[in-house]
């Protein structure tokens, strides 16, 4: 069994003690890991004793509010960044906002714990965190190690199509014994389910291919003169019958004239992994538009939908890997987690940046920014 050292960096005793015994009977495993996780908990009352602890101890998770006495955690988080250290940083804080949001995210935060918290809202998040933890040293070791980690690196999704393999065999199953009766009618609704099921695995196939497959560099015999017009007319006919079966519409405002030095392949999955999430996320009767301009000597790639939207917490977390909005409204959405930190991984290459606004029951518009 593996241990991890877990900071809890907070002035209220009640919440320190609280962690400390809530995780030192928490146990996290998943079927990817060699072994089982439990946790160690440190404790300290302000950011100047929680960064003596992170120099002396070196914690894997740190548990982190940001108003405390003294330096406030934010500046702790700043400091974890500049460090670039081994750690895997949560924020634990009832003064959550988009600003703090936005900046703590950018320096490193995995994910927000908003006070008051239940156990299981600790656990879930600690659970969240301790994959994140795994998922970044396996990543680690894979640009160290080469192809032997990245077939370990396979494995980690293998379990996620267990149980829709499951439920299909289970379909299956009824239909070959005729468990709901003699007609197919009988059995649409099964027929229908075992689709979806298959729906789900063929998505996350290909986002963990494309995720495979993102280049450390750009390999310039693969790069050429796009008409980023053209690819995004392509894009929109490939994923609009699945618009259809929402009756989402879509239109296209884009410059005759903007173009781009890519790999056609990355360009593709840009404008094919934000086009089909303005379809899923959308409403019935909904509306995408894409824009394509030149601006400030950049490219800008706007999608716009009218979909379910988000709270501004959840969208500073949206482009990590692995990463879904889990709520009410998308429950019975599929998806790896992966599409979108896809996105981010390759407009990071071409040296560009992605950002996302959103409202819930608003809709979302995901802009990207790339030099010319």
């Amino acid at each position: 069994m593996e241990t991890l050292k877990v900071l809890v960096v907070d002035d209220e005793p009640g919440i320190r003690s609280g962690v400390s015994r809530i995780l030192s009977q928490h146990t996290v495993s998943y079927p990817f890991m060699d072994e089982d996780y439990h946790f160690i908990c440190l404790e300290a009352a302000t950011g100047e004793e929680g960064i003596d602890i992170i120099n002396s101890e070196h914690p894997d998770i740190v548990l982190l509010d940001n108003k405390l006495p003294g330096i406030k955690g934010m500046q702790v988080l700043e400091y974890i960044r500049k460090k670039n250290l081994d750690t895997i940083v949560a924020m634990i804080t009832s003064y959550a906002s988009l600003e703090i949001a936005v900046k703590a995210t950018d320096d490193g935060a995995y994910d927000f714990i908003p006070k008051p918290f239940t156990p299981q809202e600790l656990k879930a998040s600690v659970d969240n965190l301790t994959k994140q933890l795994f998922l970044k040293r396996i990543t680690k070791k894979m640009k160290n190690e080469g192809k032997k980690i990245r077939y370990q690196f396979v494995s980690i999704l293998s379990h996620e199509l267990k149980a829709p393999l499951n439920a299909i065999e289970g379909y299956l199953n009824i239909m070959k014994e005729k468990q709901a009766g003699e007609n197919i009618g009988d059995y649409e609704q099964m027929i229908g389910r075992a689709l979806e099921r298959i729906g789900g695995m063929r998505s996350l196939i290909m986002d963990l291919l494309d995720f495979t497959k993102i280049r450390l560099e750009k390999k310039r015999e693969k790069v050429t003169r796009i008409n980023l017009k053209k690819l995004a007319k392509d894009a929109i006919s490939t994923i609009n019958p699945y618009a259809i079966q929402k009756n989402v519409i879509f239109s296209l405002d884009a410059q005759d004239d903007v173009f781009i030095e890519a790999d056609p392949n990355d360009m593709e999955i840009i404008f094919n992994n934000l086009l089909s999430n303005a379809v899923k996320y959308n409403r019935t009767d909904g509306y995408a538009e894409v824009v394509i301009k030149k601006a400030d000597g950049s490219i800008i790639i706007q999608v716009k939908d009218t979909g379910i939207g988000m709270q501004q917490e959840e969208a500073a977390l949206l482009f990590k890997d692995f990463v879904r909005i889990k709520n009410e409204k998308t429950k019975n959405i599929t998806g790896s987690g992966l599409g979108l930190s896809i996105v981010r991984k390759i407009t990071e290459l071409y040296h560009g940046t992605i950002n996302v606004m959103s409202e819930p029951d608003n809709g979302s518009t995901f802009t990207v920014t790339l030099p010319v």
